[in-house]
């Protein structure tokens, strides 16, 4: 592919910004279209909930050469990611390359590329481009449970919403709240909005583990899933000399079940019968979860009460008000149910045809790297590699894609890029027990990931800073001389992006 061919990116969060700015500056003229007004993805306005905050610190949720504001608190919230994804697109001046507020409604491949359908303020148009980045995201499509009655539920004064689509905690004060659901956006909008309803209850089918931002003696989150002796604990495809020397003296199970013990000791677990069922190794299959500050203590102090190993079978109105029942048979009141119920991972602008060549039987997304489809050209992903380092993980396979296009990487043959990805999904479906988001998540091995695309490019990071990721957590800069060392030089007077009919 040449310089001059035109790029267009679905997507202006984490992943499509990272695309966006790479492969302009490698002077591929680019275009991004996103549904909402503003860049940042999970982190806009339109999305963001009350509580939403950074799992990671400032320090490793940044991109390799745009680091966080100082003045910043080191756990950013929504609010900050937004600003700091809008400094970054300011930075590196992506702000003539995106089309904010238009929606792609479909993408056609053509021979010479992909015809797309958007829609924007002045109506439908037709856009065409050379490749197509698809960037929106593994949590693309809120997932709403079906429940019945919820006619009836609205009828008598209740409101039912996902998470994502409740952006003003005043909304619950002084009414009863349930959440349902257990995950990190589950606790965080449970927390935030006790402080003011009148009840909160949390409906949880099945409670997972969560890790404190601190545990003591030199143990945290980060240093737990951002170290490569953090991964060294997790059993993984292909085992390394530090992981196989843990399993081998057993070091490996003892030290997770001491982490086990002192995250039920520190989150007071027992206490509230808030103890997992499953072992604390399960937090990392397809997400990781960071516990929601304060979230104990409100259980502790009463103002939120968690019901376990069960879930809403029916929304209730009538004379006495809305209200939810339970699989027990037990009535809850409920004016305000809000579903912390997760996403699709989904690409519906795509035709059915491109879709089924996307996806195996059971829906996993096969892309080789989670970058590139096989037998589909064209076409590449950016941000399926769901990962405790998603800011690095984009740049990186922003870089990916740009060495691709422009012929600096080339990828095996297509029976083999099949082989391995009918290997990977094998392996993380069974290791997962099908939770690996439709194999569109590498957690908790974001470190390992990050090596493979690398290693592709042939820009591996030095011996020194891979030493150092054994004791200390990630530090996106340690990559800046890699990255630049790779980028491609702009070639002078690009074309014009994408050529829109209007």
């Amino acid at each position: 592919m040449t310089s001059g061919s035109r790029i267009g990116i679905v997507g202006a969060g984490v992943a499509g910004l990272a695309c966006a700015k790479v492969l302009s500056q490698a002077g591929f003229p680019v275009e991004v279209f996103d549904r909402a007004p503003d860049v940042g993805g999970v982190w806009s306005a339109t999305r963001r909930y009350p509580g939403l905050r950074a799992q990671n610190s400032k320090t490793t949720y940044a991109f390799s050469d745009h680091p966080m504001p100082e003045d910043f608190p080191r756990w950013p919230d929504g609010q900050q990611m937004q600003a700091y994804l809008a400094g970054y697109a300011q930075q590196f001046g992506l702000g003539p390359h995106l089309r904010l507020g238009t929606e792609v409604l479909a993408a056609d491949p053509v021979d010479s590329g992909w015809l797309l359908e958007v829609r924007d303020r002045d109506g439908v148009h037709r856009a065409t481009c050379d490749h197509l980045i698809v960037a929106n995201g593994v949590f693309s499509d809120p997932v709403l449970p079906d429940l019945p009655g919820a006619a009836a539920f609205r009828a008598a004064g209740g409101r039912l919403c996902h998470v994502s689509q409740f952006h003003d905690v005043e909304h619950a004060r002084d009414r009863s709240v349930v959440v349902l659901g257990y995950g990190k956006s589950a606790c965080d909008v449970a927390e935030a909005v006790s402080h003011i309803a009148d009840e909160t209850t949390v409906v949880a089918r099945r409670l997972t583990w969560k890790m404190p931002r601190k545990l003591g003696f030199g143990v945290d989150y980060e240093r737990l899933l951002l170290t490569r002796m953090g991964e060294a604990h997790f059993a993984s495809r292909f085992p390394r000399l530090a992981e196989r020397l843990l399993e081998r003296l057993a070091f490996r199970q003892s030290n997770m079940d001491l982490l086990q013990e002192r995250v039920t000791r520190k989150l007071r677990l027992r206490e509230h019968d808030l103890v997992p069922t499953g072992p604390i190794s399960e937090m990392a299959t397809a997400g990781a979860a960071l516990a929601t500050e304060g979230f104990v203590e409100q259980v502790e102090a009463g103002r939120i009460a968690v019901h376990r190993d069960t879930e809403v079978v029916e929304l209730i109105g009538g004379q006495h008000g809305p209200a939810v029942r339970l699989a027990d048979g037990s009535l809850k009141l409920a004016e305000l149910v809000i579903c912390a119920t997760g996403y699709r991972q989904e690409v519906p602008f795509l035709t059915p045809f491109v879709r089924r060549a996307l996806t195996d039987e059971v829906g996993d997304f096969r892309l080789y790297r989670h970058i590139l489809p096989v037998h589909v050209p064209n076409l590449s992903f950016a941000g399926y590699n769901s990962s405790t380092a998603s800011a690095l993980s984009a740049e990186v396979g922003a870089q990916w894609i740009a060495g691709l296009l422009t012929g600096k990487f080339v990828p095996p043959m297509p029976e083999l890029m099949d082989t391995e990805i009918d290997e990977r999904l094998s392996w993380s479906r069974e290791r997962s027990g099908g939770k690996h988001a439709h194999g569109a998540s590498v957690i908790p091995f974001s470190l390992a990931n990050v090596d493979e695309m690398l290693d592709d490019l042939g820009t591996p990071l030095p011996l020194t800073s891979r030493l150092a990721q054994w004791v200390r957590p990630l530090r996106p800069t340690s990559y800046r001389g890699v990255l630049r060392n790779h980028a491609v030089a702009a070639p002078v007077a690009p074309a014009a992006a994408v050529v829109a009919d209007r």
